[in-house]
Parts: C-alpha cells; structure tokens; sequence
C-alpha cells in the first residue's frame, strides 16, 4: 500500500482557503466528499506536523483492519496468490528465461536479485537445454515460471508491453491523456538485459535461488613470458566501478581503441600485479583475464577527468538527484556546483566535464524564477527564497560554461538540458522535437542503433533500447560548414521505433540522432537527449555516460 502527503513547501507552515483546494486525477476529479473520500481536509493551516499526522492514521488504519479482520485478510491473501498460479500456469506466456549468456552478465545477476527483492521465485538451469520451441540456453541460466503469485508483476517487469489506446486513455477530443506515470515498466529492457518469454514450460533440472547473487571477480594468472598484463570487459557496467577504483590507487589502466589480441574496443588494460586486484574483483564482480600479447599499440592512457555537476535550488532537482546516487554507486568522483561555483568562472581551472541534468533552458538561467518573483507565472514560493537560495545561472552563467566548453571541457547535458546547450552555445543543431506537436511518447522503450567503434558508445551492443520520456529532444545537424564537427554516436532506427509502452508521430523521431557530440572551441558538448540515467534504474545505457566522464 502507497502512500502520499502534499508537502507543506519543504517545512514551511501553509494556509489553504476552502475554495483553492481541487481534485485530482483518476477516481477523484471533484474536492468534495464521496466513496472514496469520506472526509475531505476542510483547509486551513497545513504544516509539517499534519503530514506526520495522516500517515500514522494511514499506517494504524491498516494495522487495524488486518487486527480485526485477520482471518479474511490471510484468507484473501491465499485466494489472490492461489488464483494467480493457476492463471500463470494455464496462460502464456509459461515462462521466462534469463540467459546465461549475456552482453552485460553482471547486470543480468542484478535483475536477479531485483526480482527476488520482489519476492519472485527465480530458478536457475544446472546444465544446459533446449526449450519447446527449439532454443538453447547454456548452464546457469535462469528461468522464471509464470505459476507463482506473483505472476502479474512478472509480465510487467519481464515481458514486453503495449499501453492502450482506447477510450480510456484519450480524451474527448481524441487527444492522449498522459499515463500517472511511466507507459512501461518493462525492467529488464531498462537494464539492457535479455529476456526470452516462453509458451511452453521448462522441462530441465532446476534449482532455486536461494538469495542473492553476488559474483566474484576472478584473476588469472600472469603469462610465463612475464609480459603480466591484464584486461577486464569494456561491455561491463561494472569495469567502471574497477577502473575507477584503480585509478583511485594510482593503476594505470589503458583503454583498447581498436581490435587487437582479442580484445574489443572499450575493453581495459593494465600491466603489473596492482595489491588490490583481488580485492576489487571480489567487489566488482568484474574478472581480470590474461593478455597474451603485447596491446599497447592499440590502447590509450586514461585520464581520471574532474567532474562537476550543477545542482541547482529552487525545490532540486531529481534527475540530478539519481545522478549523485548513480556516480557514488560506480565510484566516479565529483563536485556538486551551485549557481555562484559556476558564475564566477575559471571553470576548466578545476574542472574537465560538467554535467547539467534534465532540466528546461528558463530554469536552468533563473528566468523561469524571475518571473515567479515577479508574480507573472506558476507558484510564488520563490518569492520567499533568500536571495543567496535563489537558482539560476543568469548572464554570468551562461558565459562561464561557453567559456568553459570553448577552453578544452566537456559540457555533458540530459534530456532538456541539451536545449540549452543548442541555444546558449549555438549550435548547428535543430531539436526535431520542440515544435513537433504529432509526437506522443510518455515513458516508453524505443530502439536505436550503437556505433560502438565511437568511443562515447565504446562496450555497447550494435543495437539496444532506451527510455524516452515526453519532452525530450532528438537532434538534427543544421547544414553548415561545420558539419564534421558533429558525430552521433546514438541514432533512431529508421522504422518500428516502439518495443514497449507508447508511440504516436514515430517518424518524428525515425533516424534522428538520439545523442549528439558537438566539437566546440577546444572543447565539446555531449548531449543525450533521452534518458541514459533515468531513476538510476537504466543500466542498459549506463555506459553512455560513464565513457562522456573518462578520456
């Protein structure tokens, strides 16, 4: 059971009059007393203590009506859980199966455990087999059997969607209305990780994961020549985490540029017996394999960047937010730059990368605040903001960061963010999005094409899904005579854009560039316009932004 409070502005105390409380969405449209709301708040002084108040009458109220009514709760409980088994097992699809095999295993055992964090029973292949429609899977795949009870949360996690469109989800004029939330919640597509949904049940020996999983990295042995160099795989969301944890201890770590002595492009390198190798396989999962050759040649040193991300006040920022969680979880050191850090310039003195989170172009240069100060648009909470607590990067701002990018950095933007990055430091680049009023894709898995011989898309597959939220744009390089300027590593596949959630107007989006990198000065902007890191939930395109903050 979920539940919310409206806020009270952070802490500060707030007062309502009867006539500016309104309903919601879904079954409450009217602020007035029905089934549902039996006891609407009358208005009045709405504090801190008031939220307290209703979620401990929310939590005592469920705490009571399973006290009183024990019986029939257990006995619902049982009929529900009952009922779903009997509908997985009869249904199809029987299964899913998680291959052994995968582009990034250690996030695979990640998706593991989040679904038994779910309380899913997931079980494990002890050799391999061959399922009813003639597909091999290895040993140590894992296989999910609808005939459980939680057989509805598997099909929305595990098994491609598509949101509806009737009725329901369109309003009287025919317009779309826009889901509460995400159009899908297909959580293995935001992982990047495959997943085989089958009609016929697996008849192979299995065995329940019991907890979970957590891999441990293993290191070879050093070749008898001496030569002792060691590569860890560039396809890993977790090498990051390696790599940044060696560099933290002064390694030298190499990246492979080109094909060579097996490797791929993107793969890590590094020679000598560094004491904590073992160490951070153990942590990371990551294995660290011989390399039977001499790669330098085919490599370059790596340059732990300083990174800085504008973190901005007027109420935060979430996607900036996920960021900071995203960054710490994979070990990438950073600093959080406020609106003075930034105005007062001399940036690329400290700082290599900076990153600007979703955000729209006004409210990252303070207009969208100014005129809230001004009582011309939206809320004016910001009225009451010291002026020190008062967001935006102004004139000065703005400055600074073309000043920045022009002197060597590399200015890294999310989703809206890249707006201000085409305005502000011009350039040649027409978002196909902004005006396109035909286009509808609220939270949706979209495929595109990877040119992982790019080294911004360095360990990804040649093709993949990401998560497009409304609003965010995609790029098209406006002739010029700086066309080579750009290169996008990250493009919209030409047709059948849709995998799972919602998708209306796709020949908007059909072979436009999905991420872009802009030559500027001597520096670049990177600009990704969906959302590579949203809710730190979208492991499949973690990669993107790790290789924008390594050099």
């Amino acid at each position: 059971m979920l539940t919310e409070s409206a806020n009270a502005s952070l802490a500060t105390p707030l007062y309502i009059h009867p006539e500016q409380l309104r309903g919601g969405r879904l079954a409450m449209p009217n602020y007035e007393m029905q089934t549902t709301f039996p006891n609407p708040w009358p208005g009045g002084w709405w504090r801190l203590r008031d939220i307290v108040e209703r979620q401990k009458v929310s939590a005592w109220a469920a705490i009571d009506l399973a006290a009183r009514n024990r019986e029939t709760v257990l006995r619902n409980a049982y009929l529900k859980a009952k009922r779903q088994t009997e509908r997985g097992a009869n249904g199809k699809p029987a299964a899913y199966v998680i291959p052994a095999n995968q582009h990034d295993r250690l996030t695979a055992f990640k998706l593991v455990n989040k679904l038994l964090g779910q309380g899913i029973e997931v079980m494990q292949g002890q050799a391999a087999f061959v399922a009813a429609n003639g597909m091999s899977y290895p040993e140590g795949s894992f296989v999910v059997s609808m005939a459980q009870p939680k057989m509805g949360l598997i099909r929305y996690l595990l098994g491609r969607t598509r949101y509806p469109d009737n009725e329901w989800t369109r309003n009287p004029d025919g317009s779309p209305k826009r889901p509460y939330n995400m159009a899908t919640d297909t959580m293995f597509e935001f992982m990047g990780v495959r997943v085989d949904a089958l009609d016929e049940r697996v008849e192979t020996e299995l065995r329940k994961v019991e907890s979970e999983i957590q891999p441990i990295g293993t290191v070879t042995d050093t070749v008898a020549s001496g030569v002792g160099t060691r590569s860890f795989d560039g396809r890993l969301n977790d090498s990051f985490k390696a790599l940044n944890l060696l560099l933290e201890k002064g390694v030298v770590v190499r990246r492979v540029d080109r094909p060579a002595q097996g490797l791929r492009p993107g793969d890590f390198v590094l020679e000598g017996e560094p004491e904590a190798l073992t160490e951070i396989a153990r942590e990371t999962g990551v294995d660290f394999a011989t390399v039977p050759g001499d790669i330098n040649d085919a490599t370059h040193e790596i340059k732990r960047l300083r990174i800085g991300m504008y973190q901005r006040y007027l109420g935060g920022n979430m996607d900036e937010g996920w960021t900071r969680w995203l960054l710490e979880r994979f070990a990438f050191p950073y600093t959080s730059l406020f609106d003075a850090d930034i105005k007062k310039g001399g940036l690329r003195e400290n700082y290599d990368v900076i990153i600007l989170p979703n955000d729209s172009t006004r409210t990252i240069t303070g207009e969208r605040e100014a005129e809230s100060n001004q009582g011309r648009a939206g809320c004016d909470r910001a009225k009451s903001y010291p002026p020190e607590y008062r967001s935006g990067l102004g004139d000065e701002g703005v400055k600074a960061l073309v000043e920045f990018v022009e002197g060597g950095g590399t200015l890294l933007t999310f989703g809206e963010a890249s707006n201000f990055a085409i305005e502000k430091l011009e350039l040649d680049v027409r978002n196909v999005v902004q005006n396109a009023a035909e286009l509808w894709c609220p939270g949706s898995t979209l495929r595109v094409n990877f040119d992982n011989t790019h080294p911004l898309a360095f360990g990804m597959p040649d093709e993949g899904l990401v998560v497009y939220l409304a609003g965010n744009p995609a790029f098209e390089v406006v002739p010029s005579l700086r066309n080579a300027s750009y290169e996008a590593p990250v493009r919209y596949v030409e047709r059948d854009l849709l995998e799972s959630g919602w998708l209306l107007g796709d020949e908007t989006l059909a072979n436009k560039a999905a991420m872009l990198a802009a030559a500027k000065g001597q520096g670049r902007v990177v600009m990704i316009g969906f959302r590579a890191q949203h809710r730190a939930q979208t492991h499949g395109t973690f990669k993107l932004v790790f290789n924008a903050l390594i050099d």
